[in-house]
């Protein structure tokens, strides 16, 4: 009787014992064990895109996509590291900064210009942004493969990368550029640099085949950033189909 008294005591003392104050970053180590736990299951699926067989970086991107409000297959659709740099694709940064109550509105958009306006929730003023393909061309970027096949897409991605800085920069995060932004950019991967090719391999006669040849492959080209405090590199849309619908408030595409 006396040993079973005495253990409910230590029970007591242990239950009632004041325990030490969970911190923020004790919360984040064990999201991030918790987050390593899904890219584990996720690494090998095709899911995982980009990202397959990298489970480290699928932890980042869900612990990243979890501080802009993001869930975790969604951060994996929504978040490419590109030059070695995280970068949101453009339709997600505009929808955080919708979710978080922002207004963005598509105003005008055809293949030569886009206009775009958005405000900060409880702001009255609207902030207005326009892309133009004069715009375009004094940064360079007219002679790049994306921009030739899909103007529309790019000023669209261009002015909402601006507008979005420009009224609710808080909300990205340390995640500033939209991916279509960044020079490299090709379905959410960096472009390989192709090996060269040796002596035997230049001089050996070409191979006869049956088969037509495959169509043309687009190299990514890379320029020197740009001066108007955004880099000046245009990405490809990749499997980003961008909606080209009205926008809350706004005038059809």
């Amino acid at each position: 009787m006396t040993n079973e008294i005495a253990t409910r005591d230590e029970q007591a003392v242990a239950t009632t014992a004041p325990q030490p104050p969970t911190t923020d970053l004790m919360q984040w180590v064990e999201s991030a064990r918790q987050a390593n736990l899904v890219a584990q299951s996720l690494a090998n699926t095709s899911f995982a895109g980009a990202y397959r067989g990298k489970p480290d970086e699928i932890t980042a991107a869900i612990l990243t996509g979890q501080e802009l409000g993001l869930q975790p297959m969604t951060a994996l659709k929504s978040i490419d590291v590109i030059q070695g740099q995280p970068a949101l694709r453009a339709h997600a940064m505009r929808a955080i900064v919708q979710h978080q109550g922002h207004e963005i509105e598509l105003v005008e958009s055809d293949e030569t210009h886009c206009v775009m306006r958005g405000r900060r929730k409880g702001s009255e003023g609207w902030q207005q942004v326009a892309w133009d393909i004069p715009r375009a061309q004094r940064l360079g970027l007219l002679g790049k493969d994306q921009w030739k096949k899909q103007p529309k897409t790019m000023l669209i991605a261009r002015a909402t990368g601006e507008l979005c800085r420009l009224i609710a920069s808080d909300a990205l995060h340390g995640l500033p550029y939209a991916a279509e932004e960044v020079d490299g950019y090709v379905h959410g991967e960096v472009a390989p640099a192709k090996a060269p090719l040796s002596v035997a391999a230049l001089t050996a006669p070409a191979p006869q085949s049956s088969v037509p040849a495959a169509g043309p492959e687009y190299a990514v080209t890379r320029d020197a950033p740009a001066t108007d405090g955004a880099w000046d590199n245009d990405a490809a849309e990749g499997s980003t189909n961008w909606p080209e619908t009205t926008q809350p408030g706004g005038a059809a595409a």
